[in-house]
């Protein structure tokens, strides 16, 4: 039996980052992995996808060329040079973690892992043997994996999940994608400026359904501007195969509906891996489906920690890592903040972009906060006209009494790196005077913040 201080199984941003802090903490530490280092987020999920985006805005821009003055003939997409070359930078970036696990002297295990109870573990290895491990300490980052609509199999072909999307051989002539959440909404952009009739339908009343109500509006219109049909309260009730499509029959409002298509995305959300991994041997509750966990991240179990999507919503990377972390900060005696899920940033990466932290206004609404909103256009900031992106708006909303900011909306150019700052602010409790204080370069996007905390002071230059 192999003993260790900390075990961790699961090697994706919340299992990777807690091993390598736990490492530098001073701990003997295992990762069990059963498939490739970095996870779904490095391999199939996070990464490859914004590599396929950076391509289908690239291709976008070139589109665009003339307008800024610049001579071009035509371009088209070549999809395997842009599927080889997400792949490539999936595998570079795994080459790189595992590379920082070595440095940091992590153990790597490959195979399956299953709790036996108390602080043991069997690993299953690809070979056939198995291997028992001992640790003071287990980290479960099992992570998630997409879920399927029972009654619309995946078969990876004609109708695929986001892993198979991510390896296509060649382009549809049309798409329909359900669920328009992130995965949906990022899918239906890429496919749609590679120029593939697209249809996203969404059970719910509006795109990005957990995003403020005006961002998900204007992300609907930029969308139909976009030519991308969009079907809310709808659902697929059936899929009827053809020899060269798929028949549709889609139920909303309206009554029923029947589409044809040759391929369909289904982008319904994740499930956690909580299956075969040993939760019942160690006495691990859970909660809808996810690990129930405490502010420290510990589970039921003594000693045994849970972090990531399998410890529950939101599903998102930078929250399994920061999960890692304070699962690790606890396991070393320090002093734990708690992870604040107020201020944990959301961000979707189709044109425009998305980003979110905080409260939505029907939150503020709901909880009786007397709140003030402060809402500037894109149109009013000099940078965004100069590069051709001025569609969109961020918006602050903030307590009116104390001027601290509650939560921050954004649709537009860079929005995924524009909502840094204003996660800082909301975690720090800033008011937006103390916002309005800080110089910002111009011209700079950023300026957008500036623009908004300065209007929430009744002091908008220009806006």
């Amino acid at each position: 039996m192999l003993n260790y201080d900390v075990a961790v199984i699961g090697s994706g941003p919340g299992g990777y980052v807690a091993a390598i802090r736990a490492a530098q903490r001073g701990f003997k530490t295992v990762l069990i992995e059963k498939d490739r280092i970095g996870g779904v987020c490095l391999n199939w999920g996070c990464i490859p996808t914004k590599a396929i985006i950076h391509s289908a805005a690239a291709l976008g821009l070139l589109r665009e060329a003339s307008e800024l003055g610049i001579g071009t003939g035509e371009f088209s997409a070549d999809l395997p040079q842009i599927i080889a070359r997400s792949r490539k930078i999936a595998d570079q970036l795994g080459k790189g973690v595992a590379f920082q696990l070595k440095k940091n002297k992590v153990d790597i295990l490959e195979g399956h892992a299953k709790l036996l109870g108390g602080k043991r573990i069997r690993v299953s290895k690809p070979g056939g043997d198995t291997e028992e491990i001992e640790a003071k300490a287990i980290i479960l980052a099992s992570g998630s994996r997409p879920k399927e609509l029972p009654h619309i199999p995946i078969d990876g072909k004609r109708v695929i999940g986001s892993r198979h999307a991510l390896e296509l051989a060649q382009l549809p002539t049309s798409i329909a994608v359900i669920g328009a959440g992130a995965i949906g909404v990022e899918f239906a952009w890429i496919y749609r400026q590679l120029g593939v009739e697209v249809l996203l339908i969404e059970a719910l009343d509006s795109l990005l359904p957990n995003e403020d109500a005006e961002i998900s509006a204007e992300l609907l219109r930029q969308f139909k501007k976009q030519k991308i049909r969009c079907y809310l309260k709808s659902k697929v009730i059936e899929v009827r195969r053809e020899a060269d499509a798929l028949l549709l029959q889609l139920e909303n409002p309206g009554g029923r509906e029947e589409l044809r298509v040759e391929t369909l995305l289904s982008a319904v959300g994740v499930r956690a891996n909580i299956e075969d991994i040993g939760l019942e041997e160690a006495g691990i509750e859970l909660e809808n489906g996810f690990i129930r966990v405490d502010a420290n991240q510990r589970t039921g179990a003594e000693g045994i920690y849970a972090v990531g999507d399998v410890a529950g919503n939101p599903c998102l990377a930078h929250k399994a890592s920061k999960e890692g972390l304070i699962a690790v900060d606890h396991i070393s005696g320090k002093k734990v903040r708690p992870l604040d899920k107020n201020a944990i940033p959301a961000c979707t990466y189709c044109e425009p972009q998305v980003a979110s932290a905080g409260l939505r206004e029907r939150d503020a609404e709901q909880q009786g906060i007397d709140y003030g909103i402060a809402k500037v256009n894109y149109r009013s900031i000099g940078k965004a006209i100069a590069v051709g992106r001025f569609d969109g708006f961020l918006k602050c909303i903030y307590e009116k009494k104390s001027g601290r900011l509650l939560g921050a909306h954004c649709i537009g150019a860079e929005a995924t790196e524009l909502i840094a700052e204003l996660t800082l602010a909301l975690s720090r409790g800033l008011s937006m005077e103390e916002i309005a204080d800080v110089i910002h370069a111009h011209p700079t996007l950023s300026e957008l913040i500036l623009e908004s905390a300065e209007q929430a002071l009744g002091e908008g230059i220009h806006a």
